[in-house]
């Protein structure tokens, strides 16, 4: 009996499309009149076909080699993917692995009609999906020419009302106050996130602060009023965004008073100065320090990766270098002590000299004595 594997997914950007218990339920019945063993079942809730982020879409490319199955079962061809890029990538190293993909609306073989029929039915797909999203977007400009949420966490400060407009959230509002008062009185980063994480604040997610949390929020000019949509630029060929990034102004969406003002313009304009002010110049006219053990040790206390760092300290501030627990820097709720980097660097390459000439003196002679 042939054994076979079912791949059923779900996008929540579409509700009327077939649920994963239908997808599994179609996906059975079809193994049970084909005499097929059904021996593994991946899924993925919530996940858009257009993108290879999928935990269990690459689990069964991944199982795909282990011979666990001969095939692969989707209930349509769209549920495997909706990228020609993607699907001629993925369905290649399935057939590298000896296994075949079948689907059970869509009666493929391997004739020469079958594989015009579905590149016809993939490119569909494909259209089906950008049309989707250009018409999502469309929609979505729609409420936020009306200064409306739309979609995924509101700002820090911030809740949804249930006609989608924005409310202060006190509570939060209070930790984003904090954050830009302090900044403009000329506090650093660390003593903020010291002073948040103390007192208990935390990011929208939960987390304690950290330094690129703390600059989002004081960049973000929400805070003092401005409505913004469509700002991050789209996502690249593989499918990833560069959050730092902008579209061109005339994509992006700004409303003046669109927004419930948590900061006055003053503190606004003394936060942006200081911040334009201590701008780092560019990387290359700086100094630079190789770590030989970037990412290769960790903090003995919570387990982050110890990363280098190089800053002046002392009466005459000479330049240190040292590794610093990335959890310490980050979110400072680790009190690991930076360690100098020539120390822990020599310690290493004394231990590895020392192994080294161990297996050097095991090493089998040769008969002629060399």
């Amino acid at each position: 009996m042939t054994k076979a594997a079912a791949y059923a997914r779900y996008s929540s950007d579409n509700q009327r499309e077939e649920s994963i218990e239908a997808q599994i339920r179609a996906i059975r019945e079809y193994c049970q009149k084909n005499d097929i063993q059904l021996v593994k079942i991946y899924t993925d809730e919530a996940r858009s076909a257009t993108t290879d982020d999928r935990p269990g879409f690459l689990q069964m490319i991944q199982d795909s080699s282990m011979g666990l199955f001969s095939s692969v079962i989707v209930h349509k061809l769209d549920r495997f993917s909706r990228d020609r890029y993607d699907s001629a990538f993925y369905k290649r190293q399935l057939r590298k692995n000896g296994v075949r993909l079948i689907s059970v609306l869509e009666h493929l073989d391997d004739s020469p009609e079958s594989i015009i029929l579905e590149s016809v039915l993939e490119g569909m797909a494909e259209y089906y999906s950008r049309n989707l999203a250009r018409e999502t977007m469309k929609g979505m400009k729609e409420t936020a020419l009306k200064c409306r949420h739309t979609g995924g966490k509101p700002p820090l400060g911030y809740d949804v009302a249930e006609d989608k407009t924005y409310v202060i959230n006190e509570n939060e509002a209070r930790a984003v106050r904090m954050i830009f008062e302090m900044y403009a009185a000329g506090k650093g980063y660390s003593d903020i996130i010291h002073a948040l994480n103390n007192g208990e604040h935390r990011t929208q997610t939960g987390r304690p602060f950290g330094k690129n949390s703390i600059h989002d929020i004081l960049k973000n000019e929400k805070y003092r009023g401005v409505y913004i949509f469509n700002r991050s630029a789209s996502k690249d060929a593989e499918g990833k965004r560069n959050n730092h990034k902008n579209k061109s102004e005339d994509e992006i969406i700004k409303i003046e008073g669109g927004m419930p003002r948590i900061i006055d313009d003053k503190t606004w304009k003394a936060v942006q100065a200081r911040m334009k002010k201590n701008k780092r110049g560019p990387a290359a006219n700086k100094a630079k320090e190789t770590y030989l053990l970037s990412g290769l040790i960790y903090c003995g206390k919570c387990g982050g990766a110890m990363v280098g760092n190089r800053r002046r300290a002392g009466r005459n501030k000479e330049i240190y270098a040292s590794y610093e627990c990335s959890t310490r820097k980050r979110t400072k709720t680790c009190d690991m002590k930076a360690i100098n980097k020539n120390y822990v660097e020599n310690i290493v390459i004394e231990y590895l000299e020392k192994v080294k000439s161990k297996l050097v003196c095991k090493l089998p002679r040769s008969s002629n004595g060399s």
